[in-house]
């Protein structure tokens, strides 16, 4: 056989013509088809919905709402009337404190006070570990080991004692948002550091980086573009874990008499709420309100954490998908058996038709 071509070949005198291959046509576009792999890319990197997703994003959804939007709407905190520990009414939905001041207009400005510590204090601490573990790890020798040891000693070191000693030693009239938010964030970014730390040194070592080292490329190029989208998920976890954290801790500081002191949050709340003796007065809705905000934002945020360590550890997601798809089939199985599907019923049926 002579090959003359892609297309003709020659065999004993004989001429046969192959149709030529036509290269694949591009696929159509589908309505709710990816349009692209960048699109996919990012799909990637955002947590499936589920029903526990819903509910965290609908929790945070309404808290930062009623901080933000809520200082407008209600009246002045700090206004007192004569009517002293007043349960709710249509007048004041929440009730008043020992002086007559509204709780709700306290409690919207306090939500608003926390969410800006839990703000605050989420962005430095992110910066924080990132810039220890990523930028540590991404350096190596000298850089890495002394960074690596930084984090450890502010890992050994008790927090909430630490942040207590920090506060106790700032003058009160200088204890404001940004030094409660400056205090926190210093004393909660070693443990998110280590984790980065431990995920860049595996990113790292890929074909990719190495090819972008290699090939001349700066420093921060290949950390921003690079091994930095790789750990997005990562740093998204622990901004969460750092705003639940903050919130808890300044709660916490505000409750001991430590937190700021030119500023409303749901721990000055609670703080005054004890010292009117709003619990032994059995007036709960001084005190119930600032806790309850607490306690559900808190729990709002930790579902959607939960969610993205989905995408952390895909481990989670594959069983969550093997338990759904485990309880369709049982599902399928008890319709098969009750008949709702015809395929029971159409057996029965075949059976009375032989008999």
């Amino acid at each position: 056989m002579t090959n003359i071509g892609p297309d003709v070949q020659v065999a004993a005198g004989t001429v046969a013509t192959t149709p030529p291959t036509d290269p694949p046509e591009p696929a159509a576009d589908v309505p709710g088809a990816p349009a692209g792999r960048p699109r996919a890319a990012w799909r990637m990197l955002l947590p499936s919905m589920t029903p526990w997703l819903a509910t965290g994003l609908v929790l945070v959804a309404v808290i930062v709402v009623f901080g933000v939007v809520g200082p407008y709407l209600v009246g002045d905190p700090d206004a007192i009337s004569d009517t002293g520990l007043s349960g709710p009414s249509a007048e004041h939905w929440l009730g008043t404190t020992q002086t007559g001041q509204d709780v709700l207009a306290q409690l919207a400005h306090a939500t608003r006070g926390s969410l800006q510590i839990g703000l605050m204090v989420g962005v430095l601490a992110t910066v924080l570990s990132a810039f220890f573990g990523i930028y540590g790890a991404y350096l190596g020798g000298f850089a890495d080991e002394a960074f690596s040891l930084l984090s450890n000693v502010f890992l050994v070191i008790p927090g909430l004692p630490l942040v207590i000693v920090i506060s106790g030693f700032v003058p009160r009239e200088s204890r404001g948002l940004w030094t409660i938010a400056v205090v926190l964030a210093l004393t909660s970014w070693a443990a998110s550091a280590r984790v980065l730390r431990a995920q860049t040194l595996s990113v790292r070592s890929r074909d990719y980086v190495a090819a972008s080292r290699l090939s001349g490329e700066k420093p921060w190029r290949v950390i921003g573009v690079e091994i930095l989208p790789n750990l997005l998920p990562v740093l998204a976890s622990q901004f969460v874990y750092a705003v639940i954290a903050a919130i808890l801790g300044e709660a916490g500081l505000s409750f001991l008499g430590l937190g700021a002191s030119n500023s409303s949050t749901l721990g000055t709340m609670l703080f005054y709420a004890q010292n009117g003796f709003a619990l032994p007065l059995g007036a709960w809705w001084w005190f119930v309100p600032p806790g309850l905000v607490i306690a559900l934002f808190g729990m709002g945020l930790s579902l959607i954490n939960f969610s993205i360590d989905e995408i952390i550890n895909p481990r989670l997601k594959n069983a969550r998908t093997a338990r759904r798809r485990a309880k369709a089939a049982r599902r399928r199985e008890r319709r098969s058996a009750t008949g709702t599907d015809g395929t029971a019923g159409t057996a029965s049926t075949a059976q009375e038709v032989a008999r």
